[in-house]
């Protein structure tokens, strides 16, 4: 049974860092898609970051590129998202998610439970 364990949100002011971390079990990260999404209260769940599994190519939602920065530790089986110069608009429930072939927001077989970040102004 698949399983993805979040951790590492909180709360934290503007400008500052948090390093979300989840750790997967029954599926590699090497061999399928993973990624992170989030919900603020009221908005839609959205796209994050994605590394593709066998290249370990990364993409990212306009709204973070060069702030945030997807990674894996293969040997952990754990993909991390480091979050630099935090907003108030990156306040939201952020999710890990897997699939064993397309990952998107619609499209996706596994969820983790959520870690919420919060950014004070």
């Amino acid at each position: 049974q698949v399983q993805l364990q979040e951790s590492g949100g909180g709360l934290v002011q503007a400008g500052g860092s948090l390093t979300l971390s989840c750790k997967a079990s029954e599926l590699s990260f090497t061999t399928h898609p993973a990624g992170w999404f989030r919900q603020a209260p009221g908005q839609e769940r959205e796209f994050v970051a994605f590394l593709d599994g066998w290249s370990g190519g990364a993409s990212y939602a306009d709204s973070v590129q060069g702030r945030f920065t997807i990674s894996r530790d293969n040997a952990e089986n754990t993909i991390y998202l480091q979050m630099n110069n935090l907003k108030p608009d990156d306040t939201a429930t952020y999710y890990c998610a897997a699939s064993f072939s397309i990952l998107t927001v619609e499209k996706a077989d596994f969820w983790g439970q959520g870690t919420q970040v919060t950014v004070s102004s």
